[in-house]
């Protein structure tokens, strides 16, 4: 019994010796490990000048768009234009079968010409009562019957040369002949169809070379771009974009061309047109696009990259490093989205330094490393470096 307490007595001291070191070499092992403050990359807050764009839209529609119709009843006879093409003011694009307008015009004329050798017989007559009547070989009442039918024949003429005007307006007719230069639509009549004024749309011709886009502005884009209109500024000073359907953007730039009258009281909105000159032709009526154009300038505002803010129940927060590096998460009320990020409009000041990259690791009073931020694009290093004195890049009002 002896022996084995003190078997146990040593087993034990030797359990207590070990759990010692283990310990001991643990805490060494802690010492050692001490963490290091988290690296984050961070921009510098600088005003800046940002131009601000508004995107609607829109819808293209030709300059003109005549719609050619018959004026006068007769059959079909040959369609003159291609389909599609481009036709000058005056070229024929459909023949209405003229031989029952040319004998119309020929049978006004010939009773033109019967009407004419009637007035003249009346007007010599006029002229051999007169001497006779004055020397009252004929009587008054002779003179007057003779006078009266010289003037009916004479009125006769003219109703005549009327119905000849007529006729050659209804033989003219039937040569349809496109207004407007432009491109000519599709053919809504077949070669044998018989035509009339109620026969509808023949084809329509639209003027697209200026072509149109309408689009519907807010009550307050309106007022924005009418103060600028207002100090002195041009329609020219606001160029308009035109983004494609397929994303591309039309070459040419186009310009403000009108608004409509009123303010539409239902959409709040008014509708404005531009002008495309859209020299190559690529822009047709009905297709549609996105209409983009610089309202106004903000000047000596911060600009943030998305990243650097964060969204939380619809407030927005920063972090913004202390002269110790220290990070403190501080509350921003942001304005317009642009393509950079957001600008602030409260709750930052020139030269705070604001974390962009690392944000989950720059907890509310935690020391940082911080770095420069260098993942931005060059357009906004160059809004964060301009000084008040850069042009920043396009935003859209819309898409907030």
């Amino acid at each position: 019994m002896p022996i084995q307490r003190v078997h146990r007595a040593a087993t034990f001291t030797f359990c207590l010796s070990w759990l010692f070191l283990a310990g001991l070499s643990a805490g060494c092992h802690k010492k050692t490990s001490a963490p290091q403050p988290q690296e984050v990359q961070f921009i510098t807050a600088t005003p800046t000048n940002v131009p601000i764009f508004e995107e609607w839209i829109g819808t293209l529609d030709g300059f003109v768009n005549a719609q050619i119709r018959a004026q006068v009843t007769g059959y079909l006879q040959t369609q003159n234009y291609a389909e599609g093409s481009e036709v000058k003011k005056g070229d024929l694009m459909f023949q209405i079968d003229p031989r029952p307008f040319q004998a119309a015009l020929d049978q006004a004329k010939a009773k033109l010409a019967q009407d004419k050798a009637q007035a003249a017989r009346t007007e010599l007559d006029v002229k051999r009562y007169g001497p006779l009547a004055k020397e009252q070989a004929v009587s008054q009442q002779e003179m007057d019957n003779a006078v009266q039918n010289n003037l009916s024949a004479i009125a006769q003429v003219h109703a005549d040369e009327a119905n000849v005007t007529n006729a050659e307006l209804n033989l003219g007719f039937t040569k349809i002949t496109s207004p407007i230069d432009g491109i000519a639509g599709t053919a809504q009549a077949q070669i044998g169809d018989l035509l009339s004024q109620s026969s509808g749309v023949l084809t329509t011709v639209s003027t697209v070379r200026p072509i149109r886009v309408y689009f519907q502005a807010s009550e307050e884009s309106y007022l924005t771009f009418w103060h600028r209109l207002a100090t002195g500024a041009s329609s020219e000073d606001f160029p308009l974009q035109l983004i494609l359907g397929d994303g591309s953007i039309f070459p040419e730039k186009g310009h403000f061309f009108y608004a409509d009258r009123q303010v539409n009281p239902n959409t709040g909105t008014l509708q404005i047109f531009g002008l495309f000159s859209n020299l190559d032709l690529l822009l047709r009526p009905g297709q549609y696009g996105r209409v983009r154009a610089q309202t106004q300038v903000r000047t000596n505002v911060i600009v943030l990259p998305q990243r650097a803010v964060a969204e939380l129940q619809g407030s927005y927060q920063v972090t913004v490093l202390g002269s110790t590096n220290e990070a403190h998460i501080r509350p921003v009320t942001v304005g317009t989205q642009i393509p950079e990020g957001w600008i602030i409009e409260k709750g930052l000041n020139p030269g705070d330094r604001v974390v962009v990259e690392g944000t989950q690791k720059a907890k509310e009073g935690t020391v940082v490393n911080p770095k420069p931020y260098t993942g931005q694009t060059n357009d906004t290093q160059q809004a964060n470096n301009a000084g008040g004195s850069g042009t920043g890049a396009a935003a859209n009002s819309n898409s907030k």
